[in-house]
């Protein structure tokens, strides 16, 4: 435990515990054995930090989230698992995040500048990319993959196994029980497809020419007729040379193991 003038005294910090001297802790949380919490960091009063925790730079930790517990998995006995998470997240009040689990890599992983917003639940074994935004109330079920620039609408819920990719977005209350492919905005319950991201695409400042050859793409996969790999075929030949974007989304079509939303 630490005398840093940061820390309250009135939170509780194993010893094990590893913290950078500009770390602020507020009242009544509690630091788990083997955490790391990396510098300019800031974690609010009530916040529960488990054990095997590795947190990185200027993550800022509200009020009642419960970080790097054991997993809700039947199947964990106790081994030593882990949850890493990045630089530049929130995470807001009430929100849970789970350790990993032998049965997989052991490991929960979170990136960098993600916002995670009351009562976000990550489960065991989930990775997640960089740059999410995940609305109140939104549930991730195990071994869950998502990728970068991915918003998911509050209420929503995201079946086990499922890969979340890159650019796209989920409606709210959405029930997620495919993989969802990059760029594509899918919603209701169960999800299905009906769009591009396409208002996502104009903020990051992405051309004209890109986006329009993007929404092809969505249209000879969900609107044309054809099977998925007759439009993969007619996307590279059509539209991947002048629009290299196009690769990501058929590379998430193609490597889906559960099958993509439609």
């Amino acid at each position: 435990m630490s005398n840093n003038e940061f820390i309250h005294p009135t939170a509780i910090i194993d010893s094990s515990a590893v913290i950078a001297p500009d770390v602020q802790i507020g009242p009544y949380s509690i630091i788990g054995p083997n955490v790391t919490i990396g510098a300019g960091t800031k974690i609010h009063s009530h916040v529960v930090i488990g054990g095997y925790t590795r947190i990185g730079q200027n993550n800022e930790i509200f009020q009642f989230a419960s970080v790097g517990e054991v997993c809700q998995d039947l199947k964990y006995a106790g081994e030593e698992t882990w949850l890493e998470i990045g630089d530049y997240n929130s995470i807001r009040e009430h929100c849970s995040l789970h350790r990993g689990t032998v049965q997989d890599q052991g490991l929960t992983k979170v990136g960098s500048h993600n916002l995670l917003m009351v009562n976000t639940h990550i489960a065991h074994d989930c990775v997640v990319g960089d740059h999410n935004i995940f609305a109140n109330n939104v549930g991730v079920a195990g071994h869950v993959h998502i990728g970068d620039y991915v918003i998911v609408g509050g209420n929503s819920g995201i079946h086990q196994f499922c890969k979340i990719d890159s650019y796209s977005m989920i409606g709210g209350a959405s029930l997620i029980l495919k993989d969802v492919p990059a760029y594509v905005m899918v919603s209701g319950n169960p999800a299905h497809a009906f769009a591009m991201n396409v208002e996502g695409m104009r903020r990051k400042g992405w051309s004209k020419d890109v986006i329009q050859g993007l929404r092809e793409a969505f249209k000879l996969i969900y609107k044309s007729g054809l099977t998925t790999d007759e439009a993969l075929q007619k996307i590279r030949a059509e539209i991947l040379p002048e629009v290299s974007e196009a690769q990501l989304l058929i590379d998430s079509v193609e490597q889906s193991k559960r099958g993509i939303v439609r």
